[in-house]
């Protein structure tokens, strides 16, 4: 009897060769398509070509919703950056996918789940850690992997002679200059001629969610952003679903030449890479929800989740999503996000990203104790007198015991 295996397919190169492959090896291959937003052409089509193929079954699982909701929007509020950076869009995704391929295999029966991500990459960190600890029983497969498949197929020569003598069409030429994945948080741009630091990858890429900040429109556009708990729920007054509001955004910033980035990053496999990304919705969302938390949060939280908030990022990066660390920062996060409710104007303009004007029902900011003039509140400048002898008391018994000249 064969071996059942679901494959993380996208119907792209490697994986419409991994799935030829796989059949090649004896495996009953269940092709999954995870639905993140993709902006691709014809869904049913990426499905009917899976099973013209060969596969046993294909079928497709929209988790757009989710991925906003439960993924990218914690992460969100945790202000996560990997390297100060990188908005995580396509860290994020992985363990969803994983997720989704591990439940197929256990309704149908598999034990197999295989993927196409490299054996150099971050990305088969993320799907393995997050399989792993999902049903530490699954055998994961992963071809890059195995010196066998790497021999037969060292390049995209191989690869597109490949589908070319099994009848598979794919869309990838052999002079394409760089590699590209996408979901509805970003799209990422790496390899081929951007492995080269020389290359300007801002001018190299063909964008497809944003113009150029000097293509965008000469006036500017304000956009409002309400949030409710640390969650997002309208764009300029129109509440909508969470994976909504980020294609909304997307539309919005994209069109304003907003969040794009070049970065030279650290994989978690130990060597530096260089990407090029564009997230313009979760850009924005970044930057409105930082200014609600500036006027409902106090300091002390701010700052220490500020300290972890590197932490968080890596965990995501690395791929360790599902775990006992994870469980509770995300804990952590929605109990802190409780007050971070209120809206905020933007004004964008040419990759520029400015506040306009920001409110909420749950500001400490109270403009009578901070205005400079007056004194009619309830804080008293003379009280600072006393509080800054008693700051300042470890540091005069530092100065006489080790002056400082």
């Amino acid at each position: 009897m064969k071996k059942k295996c679901v494959l993380a397919y996208s119907g792209g190169l490697d994986t419409s060769v991994i799935l030829g492959w796989l059949i090649e090896q004896g495996y009953d291959v269940i092709a999954v398509y995870v639905d993140l937003g993709q902006p691709c052409e014809d869904r049913q089509a990426i499905l009917k070509k899976a099973r013209d193929c060969g596969a046993v079954e294909s079928l497709i699982v929209d988790v757009r919703e989710e991925l906003c909701r439960d993924f990218a929007f914690p992460v969100m509020q945790w202000q996560a950056r990997y390297e100060g950076t990188y908005l995580l869009g396509t860290s994020i995704a992985r363990p969803l996918i994983s997720k989704v391929c591990v439940e197929i295999a256990r309704s149908r029966g598999a034990t197999v789940f295989a993927h196409g991500a490299t054996g150099k990459g971050n990305d088969q960190c993320r799907f393995q850690l997050a399989a792993v600890a999902i049903d530490p029983s699954i055998e994961i497969l992963a071809p890059w992997r195995i010196r066998e498949f790497r021999e037969r197929f060292p390049g995209r020569t191989e690869l597109l002679d490949f589908c070319a003598e099994k009848n598979i069409p794919v869309k990838a030429s052999k002079g394409k200059p760089y590699s590209s994945d996408e979901n509805c948080l970003h799209t990422s741009y790496e390899a081929g001629l951007l492995e080269e630091l020389s290359t300007d990858g801002l001018s190299l890429v063909d964008f497809g969610m944003t113009v150029s900040p000097q293509a965008a429109p000469e006036a500017v556009e304000t956009v409002t952003i309400e949030f409710e708990h640390g969650v997002p729920t309208t764009v300029n007054g129109r509440r909508m679903a969470s994976h909504e509001i980020v294609l909304a955004l997307n539309e919005i910033g994209g069109r304003n030449g907003v969040g794009r980035i070049d970065i030279v990053e650290n994989r978690f496999v130990g060597m530096k890479s260089r990407g090029v990304y564009e997230a313009p919705g979760m850009t924005l969302l970044y930057e409105a929800h930082r200014l609600v938390e500036q006027m409902t949060l106090d300091r002390d939280l701010v700052h220490l989740r500020d300290g972890i908030s590197p932490v968080v990022a890596e965990a995501v990066y690395y791929g360790f999503w599902y775990c006992a660390k994870m469980d509770a920062l995300l804990a952590f996060i929605r109990e802190a996000q409780k007050p971070v409710t209120g809206s905020v104007s933007l004004n964008l303009y040419k990759g520029n990203v400015m506040v306009k004007d920001r409110q909420s029902p749950q500001s400490l900011y109270d403009a009578a104790i901070a205005s400079m003039e007056g004194c009619g509140s309830s804080y008293d400048q003379t009280d600072a007198e006393g509080f800054l002898r008693i700051m300042g008391v470890p540091l005069a018994v530092q100065a006489r015991v080790r002056p400082r000249g």
